[in-house]
């Protein structure tokens, strides 16, 4: 789809957004579990698993959620804009776990962590993509 055609609805993209995210979260999830089995701390295994989820998130959204073509400045943009969401996410992530982590343990740590670094860094996310970076799509 060429980037003059009219712009999807904000329900449709919205829509779109949260579906791969939700993909996209399996992935970050599912390595940030197995990370932490493996034996990696809190911190690096939520790194990668973040790189993982997020490069998963940004290829389908540019071309299902935005139909956007790629573009070495889009790209810049969006490098740029997951570099300040990783530090939301990593750093929100590392705040709240160790005192999650004291409290209930384990699994409602990464659970209830996950969720709200994840939340943060999507709302983030989706506001930047729609209004800066796929703007004319």
């Amino acid at each position: 789809m060429s980037e003059t055609q009219q712009r999807m609805p904000l329900s449709t993209q919205l829509t779109r957004f949260v579906l791969t995210g939700g993909l996209s979260a399996i992935v970050d999830y599912g390595l940030l579990v197995l990370g932490m089995e493996a034996g990696l701390g809190h911190d690096p295994a939520k790194a990668i698993s973040f790189v993982a989820g997020t490069t998963t998130a940004y290829l389908i959204n540019r071309r299902w959620t935005f139909k956007a073509d790629g573009s070495r400045k889009r790209f810049a943009q969006v490098v740029v804009l997951y570099l300040l969401t990783f530090v939301l996410q990593v750093g929100t992530f590392s705040l709240i776990y160790p005192p999650l982590f004291a409290s209930f343990g384990l699994r409602v740590a990464q659970f209830v962590g996950f969720v709200i670094a994840q939340g943060i860094a999507t709302t983030v996310n989706f506001i930047v993509q729609r209004t800066l970076i796929f703007r004319n799509v």
